[in-house]
């Protein structure tokens, strides 16, 4: 069962057991003062281990108050101009433990020492690239689940992409001949000008072919040309593969969001990539 999302006032949450922790996706600042103790009640209620908010740094001396720390930032992140930052409470003495640090910290100066890509990755003929329409979805669904044996959204409900599709994701595809091969996803608040680039799935058989830095460049022209001006994303800690595509693309790293997010099967560290795009 996937975890939920939920408003408090104008404040949007997604909890649930899967990830074992409440995620505040957008603070509304109108809840600033009683917003971390709503928090509070849903972490006794459900006995979750994690409570991580994603906030203005305005917002910053009000959590910390409340117990939580800086787990990562990005610069600029609400309209170019105010900086968000991730900030983390535990409840769970394990849940504060990095699994494997010593492979992480290497994926992380692995990432931040490649040299950019001097150059555009294209396709070559076989391949070609769109983006996804809601008669897509079924396809789409197929693909990741293939790919990940477990997602912090309902990825494989075609229902669930195609309301994303008309609301506020833009996706984007790449086909081998008639067989969709790769795709990813710009989930946008345009009221913010910010962007995550997320959901990036290659078939295994296909990777090695540069079609993640293909994605990407075409996702962050397509976000230009609307005016967004952050992106980020966040990969996972343990995957040398995606962290060296973002940084090699021009992204930074931003800090790690330790055990964070059920993917693939189990609890994993994230880490934060961002990139200014205007």
């Amino acid at each position: 069962m996937n975890d939920q999302l939920e408003t408090i006032g104008n404040t949007r949450i997604q909890h649930g057991k899967d990830n074992d922790r409440v995620y505040v996706m957008s603070l509304g600042m109108d809840e600033l003062d009683t917003i971390t103790k709503d928090l509070e009640k849903i972490v006794e209620e459900h006995n979750y281990s994690k409570v991580i908010a994603k906030v203005p740094k305005d917002a910053k001396s009000k959590f910390r108050h409340a117990g939580f720390k800086l787990e990562a930032t990005i610069p600029n992140f609400y309209n170019g101009e105010i900086d968000g930052l991730f900030m983390a409470k535990y409840y769970n003495e394990n849940r504060k433990k990095q699994k494997e640090k010593k492979r992480a910290n290497k994926v992380i100066q692995t990432a931040i020492n490649k040299p950019l890509l001097d150059k555009n990755i294209e396709l070559d003929d076989h391949f070609k690239s769109r983006i996804l329409k809601p008669e897509d979805a079924s396809e789409m669904a197929e693909l990741y689940k293939e790919v990940f044996k477990t997602y912090p959204f309902p990825i494989f409900d075609e229902d669930y992409l195609i309301k994303t599709m008309n609301s506020h994701v833009v996706y984007f595809g790449i086909w081998h001949d008639e067989k969709l091969v790769g795709l990813s996803s710009c989930e946008m608040n345009k009221e913010a000008s910010n962007v995550e680039m997320t959901d990036f799935a290659i078939l295994k058989e296909y990777r090695g072919n540069n079609l993640a830095f293909f994605l990407l460049n075409v996702m962050e022209e397509h976000m230009k040309s609307i005016g967004i001006k952050t992106a980020y994303s966040m990969a996972r800690s343990q995957s040398f593969g995606m962290n060296i595509t973002f940084s090699k693309v021009g992204y930074q790293y931003g800090g790690t969001l330790i055990n964070n997010t059920h993917i693939g099967g189990s609890i994993e560290s994230l880490n934060i990539w961002f990139k200014p795009l205007i």
